[in-house]
C-alpha cells in the first residue's frame, strides 16, 4: 500500500529513475528477506514498468520527478522531504546480506550518520563518507546545507563530493557520526582483503554493477 502522508517512526528509503530501476527487483528481494521496518521510494523519474514494481513493494512514495536537480543530486532532498522521525536512506546498488533494523539505534541527533569510505580516504588524503547509506534524526541542519548546496552545485561530480566540499575537518567530527564499516562495506574493500562482517555490501562503480548483474 503506498501512503505518502503518513509520518513514520523509522523507516528505510531509497529512490532511483529509469536508468537504474533495473536493480529494483534484487534490490527489494535483498531488503524484504532481512528488513521488517517501512520502506519509502523517492522516484526520481521511473519508467511505468519501474513505477508498478515499486507500489507494489513499498510503504509509500515521493514523486521527486518535476524537481529540477538531476539525477542523484536528488538524493539529499529525498532525504529531507521523508516523512519520517528516524531515516535511513541506502543506495538501490546496496546488498543488504543481514538484518539492518537496529541501525535506527545508532543514529544521533543533528548529525548525519554514515561510514568513513575507506578507499577515497586514501586517495584523498583526508577523511571521506560515503553516502550509500546515511542515518539522521528529524532534519538536523547540515542536511539543509547539503539540500541547498546540492541545489546550487556547478562542479561536483555526485551528492557525495557536494557534502565533502561543504564540510571541514572540524565540522565531520560535529556533524558526522561514524558508523562501524559493516553497514557500509565497499567494492574495493574486499579487492583490499576486507574480512570483517557485512551488513550492507555497496557493490560501486561499473565493476559493482556487473557484479550485481551476475545475481540476476
Amino acid at each position: 500500500m503506498v501512503n505518502p502522508t503518513k509520518l513514520y517512526d523509522e523507516a528505510f528509503l531509497t529512490g532511483c529513475d529509469s536508468g537504474h530501476e533495473w536493480l529494483l527487483p534484487w534490490f527489494l528481494k535483498n531488503f524484504k528477506k532481512h528488513c521488517k521496518k517501512p520502506l519509502i521510494f523517492a522516484d526520481f523519474g521511473l519508467s511505468d514498468i519501474g513505477r508498478a514494481v515499486v507500489r507494489e513493494n513499498v510503504h509509500a512514495v515521493m514523486d521527486l520527478t518535476n524537481v529540477e536537480e538531476r539525477g542523484w543530486f536528488k538524493k539529499p532532498l529525498s532525504m529531507y522531504k521523508c516523512p519520517a522521525k528516524k531515516t535511513v536512506w541506502i543506495d538501490t546498488d546496496c546488498e543488504v546480506k543481514d538484518n539492518i533494523d537496529e541501525i535506527f539505534n545508532l543514529l544521533e541527533p543533528q548529525k548525519l550518520s554514515m561510514v568513513e569510505d575507506k578507499p577515497w580516504s586514501w586517495r584523498r588524503g583526508h577523511v571521506w563518507h560515503n553516502s550509500g547509506v546515511v542515518g539522521f534524526i528529524d532534519k538536523p541542519i547540515i542536511l539543509r546545507q547539503w539540500v541547498s548546496a546540492t541545489k546550487n552545485n556547478k562542479d561536483q561530480v555526485g551528492d557525495q563530493e557536494v557534502l565533502d566540499k561543504i564540510l571541514s575537518p572540524i565540522t565531520k567530527i560535529s556533524l558526522i557520526k561514524d558508523l562501524p564499516n559493516e553497514w557500509n562495506v565497499l567494492r574495493l574493500q574486499l579487492n583490499d582483503g576486507y574480512k570483517g562482517n557485512i551488513k550492507i555490501m555497496h557493490w560501486t562503480g561499473q565493476k559493482g554493477k556487473e557484479k550485481i548483474r551476475s545475481m540476476l
